[in-house]
């Protein structure tokens, strides 16, 4: 099966400083890795007002990732531990 190409944007918790917010960024780049999934990009793009609370939060820092996949295994890994994980505020997972 031919990789498809998708764009994960998430919203990082601003209360994490810059240490655990690069560990955060690195462990969710590694499951991607660890599940078949080729990590083109990965960086921030910035951190914003959010329109409404979320969280608790009135801003987060937005962060992007490319990634090419030839099946679902490391998007639905990202997802499921996305949802677990307090410093991850929201995520979406898009194919481009």
């Amino acid at each position: 099966m031919e990789p498809k190409n998708y764009e994960i944007t998430y919203i990082i918790a601003p209360n994490l400083d810059e240490e655990a917010k690069n560990a955060l960024v690195e462990r969710f780049d590694k499951i991607l890795t660890d599940n078949g999934a080729e990590v083109v990009d990965s960086k921030d793009w910035s951190k914003r007002r959010f329109a409404y609370e979320i969280g608790g939060f009135n801003e987060g820092i937005y962060h992007i990732v490319n990634v090419k996949a030839s099946d679902d295994a490391a998007l639905n890994e990202f997802d499921r531990i996305s949802k677990i994980t307090d410093g991850i505020l929201r995520h979406m997972i898009v194919v481009r």
